[in-house]
């Protein structure tokens, strides 16, 4: 198949910019007249050093991140934050969770090992975000996923947690797409491979005042203050993709679409790319989305066949016309296209020109 007629639909790890991947390519065995690979350098070195505090700045100036906030680059991706965010924040009390898919069940189940875990409330199978939460006023922290990755659900505007109860927000599959009103949240952390680069790097934003508080069981490269306080350096860091994180970082501030620059222009063409898709999905009689179209994802789009015989064809066919990695996660079925940061609209278009032409011959 030949690579630039193929669109990549993968939930992560995930398309990345054409041009990122020809730098990297170019700088594979020489970065910048160094004689090393990015593979090669120590992460202590000035080399790596000016790589890392680059990708940090650029993400910073993206985001908008308060001064009074931490950027951390660890490891371990969204099911190791949370044990991570559990073991630094709950101080074994009280932790309630907004469940609205798969993620945020996870993210219970793990967060009952070191914490009295509420379910504050639960989407169950409405395809919706409850309206109506049963907070603990003395909770250590809220945790909501605010993108499902395998649902399809999105918060398009982060809640406000009264009682000054910290909101903890796992961002992981939109990260970037989007600001973030960093008024509403005491800490973020994504994993780096679906939005922003190769899998291995974990982002985490942390706000100062939550530093410090580790249970004693937590492992000390697992610590957010050692690790805040070591600059991302107290273990040896995912360095390549940092290396290629920042890079998408220098990407994503260069990018322009309609008038916009940057962080606005992504989040623009995102919503853009999500109307279109969503409107062919709706304007059909053989495709359906279970989403209320209130919460639906602009980064993962599930939707299922309403003959489920044609399943094994619809893919079959789509992967021959180019469309790849359209399957549904295996604990829900169906498809999915997922139609992050580096998808082009020209993606979006295939995609949806294919969906109708096999409704035609099928539908």
């Amino acid at each position: 198949m030949n690579p630039a007629t193929a669109w990549n639909f993968a939930a992560g790890p995930a398309v990345l910019p054409e041009d990122v991947l020809r730098q990297v390519a170019a700088e594979m065995l020489d970065w910048h007249g160094s004689g090393m690979s990015v593979m090669e350098m120590s992460h202590r070195g000035k080399e790596f050093i000016s790589i890392a505090d680059t990708a940090q700045r650029d993400l910073r100036e993206l985001l908008g991140v308060p001064d009074n906030f931490r950027t951390l680059f660890m490891q371990g991706g969204g099911l190791g934050e949370n044990a991570f965010v559990p073991l630094n924040l709950s101080r074994g009390g009280k932790v309630d969770v907004v469940l609205t898919g798969s993620w945020s069940r996870k993210s219970a189940g793990e967060a009952r090992r070191y914490a009295d875990v509420h379910i504050a409330a639960d989407a169950g199978d409405t395809g919706r975000i409850p309206t109506q939460w049963d907070l603990r006023p003395d909770a250590a922290y809220v945790h909501v996923c605010t993108n499902e990755t395998i649902d399809g659900l999105e918060f398009h505007e982060l809640p406000v947690v009264p009682n000054g109860v910290p909101l903890v927000i796992d961002c992981s599959s939109h990260v970037l797409s989007r600001p973030i009103d960093w008024s509403r949240v005491g800490l973020a952390f994504a994993g780096a491979q679906k939005n922003l680069g190769p899998a291995g790097l974990t982002l985490v934003f942390v706000r100062e005042d939550l530093l410090g508080h580790a249970l004693d069981i937590c492992p000390a490269a697992f610590n957010y203050e050692t690790v805040a306080n070591a600059d991302s350096m107290f273990n040896t860091p995912p360095t390549f993709a940092i290396y290629v994180a920042g890079l998408v970082f220098q990407w994503l501030k260069r990018f322009e679409y309609q008038g916009l620059k940057g962080l606005a222009a992504i989040e623009r063409r995102n919503i853009d790319k999500a109307k279109l898709l969503y409107g062919a999905i709706d304007a059909s009689s053989l495709y359906v989305n279970r989403v209320d179209p209130s919460c639906r994802s602009r980064m993962n789009v599930p939707f299922f066949l309403k003959d489920e015989r044609l399943n094994d064809s619809f893919l079959a066919e789509a992967k021959a016309a180019g469309l790849l990695q359209l399957k549904g996660h295996k604990s829900v079925g169906g498809m999915r296209a997922s139609i992050y940061n580096a998808m082009s609209m020209e993606g979006v278009q295939a995609l949806v020109a294919f969906l109708r032409d096999f409704e035609a011959r099928h539908g």
